[in-house]
Formats: structure tokens, sequence, C-alpha cells
């Protein structure tokens, strides 16, 4: 009789962010216990490489880096941040170009400097052969447009924390991108699980961007990746179908977009 174990992939969290061995050592311990088994790991800037190979080498078989420079980090000396990731993507084993984008809730000075940097990063990807995540925040038309403009048979990847309407996440599957979906689903008048509702699952990774958008019942404190369960189960309730199911087809999308 074969056994089934169930496994929940986070494709987006910064759990790496807490730096207390301790505490980050219970994190991944609640994980566990939560079959979240299988942790994407995204920098935000060069600052951040370090901490996400430590707990990547750390926990080889669950933590899995990504590198980029985040939207809201595309600063004036964006291109000194470049080098330096690019540096590092040359030396180390990632799995997506990521998280990248075009962020106008901040800044919205800054957004040729943005669109140029999300330009060369989706450069990298596609000679590497890898995945991109992306970040999209106020800028689904900026970054549609791009998207479009550059699409080949390698660009590909995952729309980090969608949350946008039908007619996007349609948009974003007829390019060939999976959309992540996370703790907004489960507020109460976000609307995300009338859109969910009408997406077929295999479009659909799962994912908690922690330590931020914490899922009911725990939000107005911070996430983490154990928390992913409440956004399965959600997922599972929309879909009435088992939690198992939603994880076994959602770490199933996970690994056609990673390639692990």
């Amino acid at each position: 009789m074969l056994i089934c174990i169930m496994i929940l992939t986070d494709t987006h969290t910064h759990l790496y962010y807490e730096k207390d061995l301790e505490l980050r050592a219970a994190l991944m311990a609640r994980c566990l216990e939560n079959k979240v088994s299988r942790l994407f790991l995204p920098n935000v800037d060069s600052d951040s490489i370090p901490l996400v190979f430590s707990l990547a080498e750390q926990y080889p078989e669950h933590c899995f880096p990504m590198l980029g420079l985040h939207p809201c980090d595309v600063k004036a000396n964006f291109k000194e941040e470049l080098a330096t990731i690019e540096r590092e993507i040359a030396q180390r084993k990632v799995y997506a170009i990521g998280e990248i984008g075009i962020d106008l809730h901040w800044d919205k000075s800054t957004l040729s400097i943005q669109k140029e940097a999300f330009r060369i990063q989706i450069e990298w990807a596609k000679q590497l052969d890898l995945p991109i995540v992306i970040h999209c925040r106020e800028a689904f038309d900026e970054i549609f447009e791009i998207l479009c403009e550059l699409k080949d048979e390698k660009l590909r990847g995952i729309f980090h924390c969608f949350s946008g309407t039908l007619e996007q996440a349609e948009k974003v599957i007829n390019l060939g991108f999976y959309l992540g979906i996370g703790g907004v689903l489960t507020y109460k008048n976000s609307g995300l699980d009338q859109v969910v509702a009408k997406i077929p699952l295999e479009h659909l990774v799962l994912e908690t961007d922690s330590p931020y958008l914490t899922p009911v019942p725990f939000r107005g404190k911070p996430n983490e990746s154990s928390y992913l369960i409440y956004v399965a189960q959600k997922l599972a309730d929309i879909k009435q179908i088992s939690i198992e199911d939603i994880a076994e087809i959602t770490t199933q999308n996970s690994k056609l977009v990673f390639g692990i």
C-alpha cells in the first residue's frame, strides 16, 4: 500500500529575514510540521544575498535560492547593484531570477530605471533559461507591455502575489506565466477568491511572501511559511477538493516552473 506524504511548496518567502538562528530553526520546524517542505527564497538587493544562501545552505533539501533586484530597490546606483547580483548568479546555483518587476505604489519617479532594470534581468533569465518571479504593484499595464515586447519561448515564470482581475489573470496565463496565490486569498473583501474560482488549478502556485501578507486567522501578525497551509485550505474550499489534492497539483506546478 502506497502512503502519499503531502508536500506543500512556498514559491515565495523571505524567511531568511529572521536572523536569530534559534527563531529561524523554529520557523523551519513549524514549516515541516505543516508539510511545507519546499521553500523558494528571493533576495531583494545585494545585501540580502548572503542571508538567502545562508538559509539555503543550512536546509539544502528544503530551501532554494533565487536572485534579482527588487523594483523598490532600484535606485540611482541600480547598475552597480545589478553588476553585483549578476556576478553572484554566475558563481551560484539559482532557480529563478527574482524578485524583479515594477512597483509604482511607493515611488513613481523611478519608473524609467525600474523598466530598464526589469528588461536587463529578463534578458539574464532568457540567457540562463531560468524563470522570472515578478513583483507587480500598481503596475500591471507597464509590466505586461514589457513582457509582450520581450516574449519568446524562453520567457516564463510566476506573477508573485497575484491579486488582480480575471481579465489580468487570463492575460498572464496566455503569456505562459503562473499566478502566485498567497494570503490575500483569505481576506474577506479582496475578491481574489472569486477570480481564483474561475481559474484552473494548472495555472496556480502557492506562496506566503512571509513575513508579509499574513493569511487569516493570523492577519495583523508577522507571516511565516508554515501558514501556507491556511492558503492551501482556502483554495481547497474554493475548488471543493481536498487540501492533499491542492498540495499535489500546486507542488507539481512549482516543479514545472523551477525544474526541481
